[in-house]
């Protein structure tokens, strides 16, 4: 009896860099690599070709693609480059002119072109199989869900139309039966990402399309409805403070989505506010945290803010700080502004000096840090629910729903010996202590 074997599959070596959003394209890619009956290998030296997913938003962020795609020539010498930086001119080729290819952000149809091209595949339809929830990057209880593309806005400091274009809107359904497949799969925590989530639907005037049989509008409100159906935690990321963002509070008072609220709000003063496009009344926006705690008493809050955007005076600055104080924001991030190469705000003038912008960004974080760490705090006592992240012969490293992978804070519970605990499981917690990011904690019978 003759056996014949299978040809040794091709194999591709993926870096990925950048945002959520850019993970999301990967995955993309990497399930299509592997649907067409590619080796996906973790090692330059092991790879017949390499993709490098790059991030292009900052100044750093070109760095560290550019370098990553130097490293990846000479380490390997085949390289395909996608993503935003491959949007912006021909920095790539410019840099690295021996790369195969370059492409955009969202280009999968593009990148698998040009591993065809340099790298044709041997397909064995009974060995290449993929889950139905595709390949992904991040652990098997969390997934990202990627609602929309692109965004209408046009904010001074920030170039990521020009990268990925304006908004285009995935098809409610189409949506939802990838969250279905994800939870099927195994995945506890969807974690919602766009560049505007608020704005889903708003390219199709919140076309009604069906799922399951029953009509959906493509619209935020009525997304959070339907996934709550499937019984996993949902975390919003991205929501930009449109008025409608009201109607998802009783949602997470309802227990029907997380209390957690990602909203980049990037400053306080509303002439910086206006000079950045962004909404310019913080005023109506204290109105609103304060009546979205009172319909949530549970909700976190986090945001982005930028210090040092051309003009910002001590005075606009010390606004944004009293901000802080009345905010009372549980989550805080803070940029130094930063120039990128194409951005309006590059041509506003009155650039601030990068001692002071550093010392600015400094008093900020010292301010939101005794925020933070007071705000935590109040958990210390308190029974919680976590999904376990990770578990060693040390202990295990949780989250809470007020805390998003990568992020923001963990849970470390310590005395898992006579506990059968896994990745993925939710447990309940005694909160034991905290600092300005963490909180430490006990399994609780």
């Amino acid at each position: 009896m003759s056996s014949t074997s299978k040809n040794t599959p091709q194999r591709v070596g993926f870096v990925s860099l950048g945002c959520p959003k850019a993970t999301v394209d990967s995955e993309h890619i990497l399930t299509q690599l592997r649907a067409e009956g590619y080796d996906i290998v973790p090692t330059y030296q092991g790879a017949d070709l390499v993709v490098v997913n790059t991030c292009g938003f900052i100044d750093d962020a070109v760095e560290e693609s550019l370098d990553a795609i130097g490293e990846a020539l000479n380490e390997n010498g085949k390289v395909i480059v996608t993503g935003c930086l491959g949007a912006k001119g021909d920095i790539v080729k410019n840099t690295h002119p021996n790369v195969l290819a370059v492409t955009g952000p969202h280009a999968t149809a593009e990148v698998m072109q040009a591993v065809h091209k340099h790298l044709p595949p041997e397909h064995d339809p009974f060995v290449d199989l993929v889950p139905p929830q595709g390949i992904r990057l991040t652990p098997r209880h969390y997934a990202y869900l990627k609602i929309s593309e692109g965004c209408n806005h046009r904010c001074t400091f920030c170039i990521i139309p020009s990268l990925r274009g304006d908004l285009v809107s995935r098809p409610v359904n189409d949506v939802l039966s990838e969250a279905k497949r994800l939870a099927e799969s195994g995945v506890k925590e969807l974690l919602v990402i766009s560049q505007d989530t608020s704005a889903y639907g708003v390219d199709v005037k919140y076309k009604t399309e069906f799922w399951d049989g029953v009509p959906v509008k493509t619209r935020m409100t009525e997304l959070c409805e339907a996934l709550s159906s499937l019984g996993i935690w949902v975390r919003l990321h991205y929501v930009y403070p449109y008025p409608h963002v009201d109607e998802i509070i009783p949602l997470m008072n309802q227990g029907k989505i997380l209390p957690y609220l990602d909203i980049p709000f990037q400053h306080a003063n509303t002439r910086i506010l206006k000079a950045m496009k962004r909404p310019a009344s913080s005023e109506n926006t204290l109105q609103r945290i304060k009546k979205w705690r009172e319909h949530c008493p549970e909700l976190t809050l986090r945001s982005t803010f930028i210090v040092g955007f051309p003009g910002e005076t001590e005075e606009e600055f010390q606004q944004l700080l009293d901000f802080l104080d009345e905010a009372q924001l549980d989550r805080v991030g803070c940029f130094a502004y930063s120039p990128v190469e194409g951005a309006v705000a590059n041509d506003l003038g009155n650039l601030i000096p990068e001692e002071i912008k550093q010392q600015r960004l400094q008093r900020f974080m010292e301010k939101q840090a005794a925020i933070s760490t007071q705000r935590l705090k109040r958990n210390i006592g308190k029974e919680l629910v976590v999904l376990v992240d990770e578990v060693s012969q040390s202990g295990a490293v949780a989250r809470s729903m007020a805390d998003a992978p990568d992020i923001d804070g963990l849970v470390y519970i310590t005395n898992i010996e006579d506990y059968d605990i896994q990745p993925g499981d939710f447990v309940t917690v005694h909160i034991d202590n905290t600092d300005e990011h963490d909180m430490w904690a006990t399994l609780f019978n």
